[in-house]
């Protein structure tokens, strides 16, 4: 099982307003360096609470982009990539880029979106956004496998569309999706479906699991063509929090989240993403420190 992290991208990730980039590299230079696998970035134009207050966010490829110039070894990717704010053919001419400069280490996550404020503010359709992600799928994946793309539909369209130059390996595509719609998108094109934030394993995680095994089912493909992701949240005790920490996180110490991604392993999940309160070097080592203690099978 591989065990990655999610980087702080925006105001409610850090104490003293928007991460610097000096932040977020000190912070993936740390998961790289402690053995860790992956490194994650929320994609996001900004947040609006309920009560209306905005929260900023870096723009996710930007960052990724960079990421991969200041990292050697660890894969890195979008959780994920929102597919209404970019033309799906300019997607994938990107993820093609990124996954150059990274020496191929991008995971292409991709998702349909769902934050009505960010779409609103910046003049972005709501209506239809599984049906749009839909299309954006038949056009992205087929550029990233080297086809030439001809598309009409309802909302994106193609003439003869290819990567020049092609991509120089498969990308993984991971895809998250909880409902039946997004879930038979998910079994008929992803290699890494992705659920999210959990602490413990859960009813809920349980109910995922077996839909998504059914949608893979019902593709017709092997069950382990999709490798199970599942987002976590940890909060460390010691340290001080963000003060808006998900309720299920897990707060234990060390040796229990080495317990807990021990069961996560025997689900059969895949990748783990875990997303740190507070996200610091320290937590970052902690989260190593549990992965060792774990002793799984790592890759």
């Amino acid at each position: 099982m591989k065990i990655g992290t999610m980087l702080p991208v925006g105001d409610a990730d850090w104490p003293s307003g928007p991460p610097t980039w000096r932040d977020m590299t000190e912070i993936a230079r740390t998961v790289e360096a402690e053995g860790l696998d992956s490194i994650w970035v929320a994609d996001h134009l900004f947040y609006e609470d309920p009560e209306g207050q905005r929260f900023g966010v870096h723009e996710a490829w930007t960052l990724l982009t960079g990421l991969a110039a200041v990292t050697e070894r660890v894969e890195l990717g979008p959780l994920v990539l929102c597919a209404s704010f970019r033309d799906p053919g300019v997607t994938a001419k990107m993820a093609a880029t990124l996954d150059m400069v990274s020496n191929g280490r991008l995971i292409l996550g991709l998702g349909a979106g769902w934050h009505d404020p960010e779409y609103e503010a910046f003049g972005l359709p709501t209506d239809h956004r599984v049906g749009r992600f839909e299309e954006a799928l038949e056009i992205i994946i087929p550029l990233l496998r080297g086809e030439r793309v001809t598309y009409a539909g309802k909302w994106h369209r193609t003439n003869d569309a290819v990567l020049l130059p092609a991509p120089t390996r498969r990308i993984p595509i991971l895809i998250a999706a909880k409902g039946p719609r997004m879930l038979e998108l998910t079994g008929r094109w992803a290699d890494a479906w992705n659920t999210a934030w959990y602490g413990l394993p859960s009813d809920r995680l349980h109910a995922s699991l077996a839909s998504i095994g059914a949608a893979v089912e019902a593709a017709g493909r092997p069950a382990e063509s999709v490798v199970l992701t599942v987002g976590i949240d940890v909060i460390d005790l010691d340290q001080p929090g963000s003060g808006d920490a998900n309720p299920r996180a897990l707060s234990g110490s060390v040796a229990d989240l080495a317990d807990a991604i021990r069961t996560y392993e025997g689900l059969g999940v895949g990748h783990l993403m875990v997303g740190l309160d507070p996200i610091t070097t320290r937590s970052v080592q902690r989260l190593a420190e549990a992965v060792a203690l774990a002793g799984i099978r790592r890759g």
